[in-house]
């Protein structure tokens, strides 16, 4: 029997880009004319995979949004990937907002991507949900090539990393 080629298929941010990307979107912000004198905070929780803005009103709060969502695209940062929260209100007037950094794929995101595996057809690829990644294995590497360019013109809300390529 021939040996099963296989990749994983995971998702995730590079921690330490947003954290550098949260440092650079604070130094803008501190020096730009229309955040003088007003509540605009940015805090980046490294272990909890987090990150929270603190405004003065919606349309600041928006303006934090775009200035850390282009330092995040700068650094590679997948922005598929955050999740932002509802706004809240705060003290004194103010809002904030938690945006979340997807790091795993979920259960069911990955049923999803095991499903459209499976529904495709392919003579001998297999798809199974192994923690939080998704391995596909084929005795035929170019079928493995041809899931792996099938996938990335689905959307499933999160950008795919294809990797473990054996």
């Amino acid at each position: 029997m021939a040996k099963d080629e296989t990749f994983d298929i995971t998702t995730g941010c590079d921690l330490q880009e947003v954290a550098n990307a949260v440092n650079q979107a604070r130094k803008e912000i501190s020096t730009r004319f229309d955040f003088k004198n007003v509540v605009a905070e940015i805090d980046y929780d490294h272990n909890a995979t987090k990150i929270g803005l603190h405004a003065a009103d919606e349309y600041k709060l928006e303006a934090m949004w775009q200035v850390i969502q282009g330092r995040l695209i700068a650094r590679n940062v997948p922005v598929q990937n955050l999740v932002r929260g509802t706004a809240q209100k705060a003290s004194q007037g103010t809002i904030r907002q938690e945006v979340t950094l997807v790091q795993a794929i979920e259960q069911d995101i990955a049923k999803k991507i095991v499903k459209f595996v499976k529904d495709q057809k392919y003579k001998k690829a297999q798809a199974q949900v192994q923690g939080d990644a998704v391995r596909i294995s084929s005795p035929n590497r170019d079928e493995l090539q041809q899931v792996i360019t099938d996938l990335k013109a689905q959307d499933y809300g999160i950008e795919l990393k294809f990797g473990n390529y054996r």
